[in-house]
């Protein structure tokens, strides 16, 4: 007889995959259940900048769960690589954000929470073509690659003998006296203790559909189309990632250069457009020059999960007893990642907080 997890998770992208990751090494056992393929939709699409495209202007919600972030990925990076011999390739190359026209609010951030800043020298702008405006050269800011980062979580869940179950799609729940206890898939009925949500730009629609008779606390969470480019580039052709008004280059190591990203709102269309490769690539070809001689090789969209002002839900919902949710990071999946599955984590085990979880309640939004 199958014995039922302590957590089954609905969601294989970088936020289940790390929440089941953080359960684990907690002392549960987990199961987590992916309707396509593991880390396949805006995990795998992402940019992997490590910082918020300037989080001072964003919520000190995500601010919080940054912070925290910032503190557990060096760690994470390098025992994912020991343990599973696949590099995330987290990559401490700095940020350089060439237009801040708000420099004095932009300081303070930095100075508050102790990231490391500079005034760029002029050989940081060697080979780019921009009008800097009060320029700020973010030297400590890292990126991870997703695609391997997604990869090395899959190993080192496998590795540690989590259940992963792939191409199955939720269809329905059993909820009785406020508990789920079993849910229906198009590969059976498979019986739960606990139930985590981290199903990303789906999860507003699924609970719609699997309590409709919840009106309040339904999470409101949408799909947010971007499209991003990448160019076969060489090895340290750029060696920072950069950040020009809203659009943005990432090096990798291996010299491939991304190009990013569209805002769409576009309903559940992932289908890439000309309009957007356009728009694309001019931004790069006017701000990296020799990239006009690099090979465009790849064009594509994911879709985030947007809320209202990109603070996800992190929290035990109110009515449901065993159903949790972890769900709504926007563009800042892979950042807030590591810190949001410890928060999940640290609620469900009832354990002190590392983050304040207020801001995150469904009540809160």
């Amino acid at each position: 007889m199958i014995k039922t997890p302590d957590i089954t998770i609905i969601g294989g992208g970088v936020i289940g995959l790390l929440t089941a990751r953080e359960l684990f090494n907690a002392g549960a056992t987990v199961t987590v259940i992916e309707k396509n393929r593991l880390g396949q939709e805006s995990s795998w699409a992402g940019g992997g900048i490590l910082l918020p495209l300037y989080p001072w202007r964003q919520a000190d919600a995500i601010t919080r769960l940054t912070l925290q972030s910032l503190k557990l990925y060096p760690s994470l990076a390098s025992q994912l690589l020991i343990d599973t011999q696949k590099d995330p390739e987290w990559t401490p190359c700095g940020l350089l954000i060439t237009k801040n026209p708000d420099i004095d609010v932009a300081i303070n951030w930095c100075t508050l929470n102790q990231i490391p800043y500079e005034t760029p020298t002029a050989t940081l702008f060697d080979g780019l073509n921009t009008i800097p405006n009060n320029p700020l050269w973010l030297p400590s800011i890292a990126q991870a690659r997703n695609p391997r980062l997604v990869k090395s979580l899959i190993q080192d869940l496998i590795n540690k003998g989590i259940t992963l179950i792939e191409e199955c799609e939720l269809l329905d729940v059993d909820v009785n006296k406020n508990n789920i206890t079993q849910i229906h898939t198009n590969k059976g009925i498979l019986p739960v203790q606990n139930l985590i949500f981290s199903t990303g730009a789906w999860t507003g629609n699924l609970f719609k559909k699997l309590f409709p008779e919840i009106i309040n606390n339904i999470p409101e969470v949408q799909p947010v189309k971007g499209q991003m480019l990448l160019f076969d580039g060489v090895p340290n052709a750029l060696k920072m990632m950069v950040l020009d008004d809203d659009q943005y280059l990432i090096p990798r190591r291996d010299g491939k250069i991304l190009a990013g990203s569209t805002v769409e709102y576009d309903e559940f269309n992932k289908v890439t457009t000309t309009t957007a490769k356009e728009k694309l690539s001019e931004f790069a070809y006017k701000l990296m020059p020799s990239l006009k001689d690099t090979p465009l090789i790849n064009h594509w969209a994911g879709l985030r999960p947007g809320t209202q002002e990109g603070v996800p839900y992190i929290d035990q919902h109110p009515e449901i007893n065993n159903l949790s949710i972890n769900a709504g990071h926007f563009r800042n999946g892979l950042i807030m990642g590591p810190a949001s599955a410890q928060l999940m984590v640290d609620i469900i085990l009832k354990r002190p907080t590392k983050v304040d979880p207020k801001p995150y309640k469904l009540a809160s939004h």
